[in-house]
């Protein structure tokens, strides 16, 4: 087993298969990574940009270079010093026909072996909202053809297989009536499904993992590859999407040994703690988030957030934005697993001999959710913690306060504690994998974009209403990570993150800086645009532009106006996907290519300034990252400067041959030494005690552990760069010890 310094993600395909990854390899071992850490390697569905639509787990991807292709890449790891970490996907398959699985469901319906792998209500059929018009209208244009020889329905961009005997001599309505799915419009016939999917996205179809037989299929390949030597570690994805994440975990752990890393994919919101898995720990956000709190200035951030209620006439809190955030998406797109929860919820209640009419329970539930603080509880045939009875009690009250009676919401909480029987397991079960759709959906996906104070606190596992860090709680916090999860992951950047982390440490130090951010302003009010945007679109494109900001490149106008139509769309409130309003965001895009345009004229004073901050706070970032109680990990591209914002803008390959910048080639040097210190003081950094002293305007990060220790000296404000040096005991007596790498 490689001792793990650091691992290195590498987003496959778009170009990068292994034979691709393989020729990557020195680059990524001259940094100083123990590991390399891949995105899904198993066969995804045709033109997957990114392997989390998996069609076939138990295969590795033809297309990336199969098997042989995967042991190629194995062995040249190997030879360059690196373990591979893999990413699993045990939450959903994708819903095609492309998938071996569902291929045979979608066949043979509840009669195929395979039926039990998905989560699907069979009884009623698989219902498929894919289609671009309703049945009734593409039967009256001819659009579908039955292929006899195939035994397929095809239509321009699709086809599904039909049952054996189900094609006779009927007509197309006969046909398609005898078949074990139902197709339906995409947009107008999404709010009733038969499937749980993978948050809003009705193309990624849920799996029963909880089951011995879907687990052992699922999980097949990838035990078999660390077995085999070809893999060193896991990545979950999407833990909280499971049945029974703790059911899940034990049997991981159970089926690798005690060895193997496991590290999940979990948001953990506010001051939750990760519960007592068998895990390493997290991939990292919550690391993120607390080094992105230490390094925000506090009274920075209430000027910051004074200048932009004036100049937007934003109002309410957070929190408000939250809730109606949460109030739309139940209404919209999450509306078929609140339909789903309130025909569950009434059996259940039925169960314990309680009678509900469906539109209070759906108001019950409704508020419930709304209400719903965290990803998910977890509830399982134990019963619950003290942590989740508080936690629902806490949910109960705050729903109650809205709805006035809380006899329903009673009793929902009284079935969810203690489930009379197989309607109240049901409820349960889908009740904790909803709440974090519901979380996600209105809080990444929707409220990130509109309290926008300040995108650096807009970001995966993170609370923008969250205060900064004190020096001493951030201590605090690495010492119970030290004595918990020592080995969790600590990211800055992942394909995930709404900004890569060069570009978050620019939004960061507006808050250093906010008379310069209020000047910046002015300047944007100033531009000559036709048809401005209203000004809080302004505010967001201004943060986005000074994000990505990169003079030499000359692809920034189209990368922000591509992102500009994804945020304005995720926020709802101008344009939305199913019903885009394209004259609002033209009027985005003008105005951000009028911004870049003056920019590239002329850079102010205030903008060279805040850039300069930005950086120095990048290079703290990292250092921290490195320093701190856990393994960094580095996302591709992220060594030497990365400017990125949300997907697919972050998803772009790596290149290392690509200029450097002078910040970027001082960023890979830090990064360089702080991995080869790593590397020759595994003991400090995997248990020495993590303290922090305030010297004078400076901080000083001490690792240390018997007579070794290592030290960083960086400034909270990004004032300065960060310098970390190694010292000993032994040194100091004249013996033999290890090199100060001195100021960097």
């Amino acid at each position: 087993m490689t001792p793990r310094v650091a691992t290195y993600r590498l987003q496959l395909r778009q170009g990068i298969d292994f034979d691709r990854a393989a020729e990557l390899l020195p680059h990524i071992a001259e940094l100083g990574a123990s590991h390399l850490y891949l995105s899904p390697i198993f066969t995804a569905e045709s033109g997957s940009t990114h392997g989390y639509d998996v069609a076939d787990p138990a295969e590795i991807d033809p297309v990336l270079g199969g098997r042989a292709g995967y042991e190629r890449l194995a062995v040249a790891a190997r030879a360059q010093g690196l373990g591979i970490v893999l990413d699993l996907v045990p939450n959903h398959t994708v819903l095609s026909p492309e998938n071996p699985w569902l291929h045979d469901a979608l066949t043979h319906g509840a009669d195929s072996p395979y039926a039990k792998f998905f989560d699907v209500d069979w009884r009623s059929g698989l219902i498929l909202p894919i289609l671009p018009e309703t049945p009734e209208q593409m039967i009256r244009d001819g659009a579908f053809e039955i292929d006899r020889d195939a035994q397929r329905l095809t239509w321009e961009g699709g086809w599904l297989p039909l049952a054996p005997g189900s094609v006779g001599e009927g007509v197309i309505e006969e046909v398609l009536a005898r078949q074990h799915w139902r197709l339906r419009h995409w947009e107008r016939e999404r709010k009733q499904l038969t499937h749980r999917r993978f948050f809003n996205v009705t193309t990624l179809i849920g799996m029963r993992i909880e089951e011995r037989e879907v687990f052992d299929a699922m999980m097949a390949l990838p035990l078999a590859l660390v077995r085999d030597g070809l893999a060193e570690g896991l990545r979950i994805d999407h833990v909280d999407g499971l049945a029974d994440p703790g059911q899940y975990l034990r049997r991981m752990r159970a089926a690798l040994g005690p060895e193997v890393p496991i590290w999940i994919e979990k948001i953990l919101t506010g001051e939750e703690a990760l519960p007592d898995w068998p895990v390493t720990g997290t991939t990292g956000y919550e690391a993120n988030d607390r080094i992105t709190r230490l390094l925000l200035d506090g009274a920075g951030l209430d000027r910051l957030d004074a200048i932009w209620r004036g100049a937007t006439g934003a109002r309410g809190d957070y929190a408000a934005t939250c809730r109606a955030a949460r109030a739309q998406i139940l209404s919209h797109e999450l509306a078929a697993e609140l339909g789903e929860m309130t025909r569950r919820a009434m059996a259940a209640l039925a169960e314990t001999g309680v009678a509900a009419e469906e539109g209070p329970v759906r108001d019950s539930l409704r508020a419930l959710l709304i209400a719903f603080p965290r990803y998910r509880s977890y509830i399982d045939a134990y019963g619950p913690s003290p942590e989740d009875e508080a936690l629902l009690a806490q949910s109960v009250a705050e729903a109650a306060a809205q709805l006035g009676d809380r006899r329903i919401l009673s009793a929902i909480q009284r079935v969810l504690l203690s489930p009379a029987g197989a309607a109240g397991r049901g409820f349960l079960r889908r009740f904790q994998q909803v709440t974090g759709a519901v979380v996600a959906k209105a809080q990444e996906d929707t409220a990130f974009y509109r309290h926008t104070r300040c995108l650096a606190e807009a970001e995966v596992g993170s609370e923008p209403d969250a205060p900064p860090l004190s020096p001493q709680d951030f201590e605090m916090w690495c010492s119970e990570r030290l004595q918990r999860w020592p080995g969790a992951l600590t990211l800055g950047s992942s394909h995930d993150t709404k900004r890569a982390e060069d570009a978050r440490a620019r939004l960061i130090a507006l808050t250093h800086m906010p008379e310069n951010a209020a000047v910046l302003w002015r300047q944007s009010e100033a531009l000559d645009v036709p048809h401005p945007p209203e000004a809080a679109t302004r505010w967001y494109i201004l943060q986005s532009a000074l994000a990505l900001w990169e003079p030499e490149r000359d692809d920034l106008e189209e990368r922000l106006a591509a992102h500009l139509e994804k945020a304005l769309r995720e926020a709802k409130e101008l344009t939305q996907w199913h019903d885009p309003d394209e004259a609002a965001e033209a009027q985005a895009a003008a105005f951000a290519r009028a911004l870049l345009a003056a920019w590239r004229l002329e850079e102010s004073e205030p903008l060279r300034a805040v850039i300069a901050r930005g950086e120095r706070l990048s290079l703290t970032q990292l250092a921290l990252r490195c320093m701190i109680p856990g393994v960094p990990d580095i996302y591709q591209g992220s060594e030497t400067g990365l400017f990125a914002l949300t997907d697919p803008d972050n998803r772009a390959p790596l290149d290392p041959k690509a200029r450097i910048t002078a910040f970027g080639a001082r960023k890979r040097a830090l990064l360089c030494e702080l991995l080869d210190l790593r590397r020759r003081y595994p003991e400090v950094f995997a248990r020495g005690s993590c303290r922090i002293k305030q010297v004078g305007d400076s901080l000083r990060l001490v690792r240390d552990l018997g007579e070794v220790a290592v030290t960083l000296r960086f400034s909270h404000s990004g004032a300065t760069e960060p310098a970390v040096a190694a010292s000993s005991a032994v040194k100091a007596r004249g013996a033999p010890g290890p090199r100060s790498s001195g100021a960097l």
